[in-house]
């Protein structure tokens, strides 16, 4: 049986980095790394995050930490693809995402990977993917 890939989303990366909640950390520490990841597109919001502030000399060295640390998967076709079928399922249902939780929401589905994330809003698209929330006790 394959190694479940996680993919973790920025609210995850956020709690991970902050320490808090703790249980995303512990969780964290039950799976091996290598089957930890983050999408590029998370890496991108991460890296938004710093451009903005700069002189926050802590968090530029905790996310540039945590970034050695996990692999980012690109953006790929097979990405792609999977946007387009989500984004165009969401528009006919009536239901949204943000543009770039749409743009990781896919990408999971893309890597067959789980999204660990607590965004509620990720939720209405459960039946097309796999979803866990580490903010809670397992």
């Amino acid at each position: 049986m394959a190694q479940a890939i996680y993919l973790l989303d920025t609210n995850t990366v956020s709690f991970i980095i902050r320490g808090q909640p703790v249980h995303v950390r512990e969780r964290l520490s039950s799976v091996p790394m290598a089957s930890v990841s983050i999408s590029a597109i998370t890496e991108a919001e991460l890296l938004h995050g710093l451009a903005k502030n700069p002189s926050a000399k802590r968090l530029h060295t905790a996310v540039r930490e945590f970034l050695i640390r996990v692999t980012a998967l690109p953006w790929d076709s097979t990405a792609a693809e999977a946007y387009a079928h989500l984004r165009a399922k969401s528009e006919k249902l009536g239901k949204s995402l943000s543009n770039m939780d749409m743009l990781i929401a896919a990408h999971a589905m893309a890597s067959d990977a789980i999204l660990v994330t607590n965004d509620r809003a990720f939720y209405q698209f459960s039946d097309l993917i796999q979803l866990e929330d580490w903010t809670t006790p397992a």
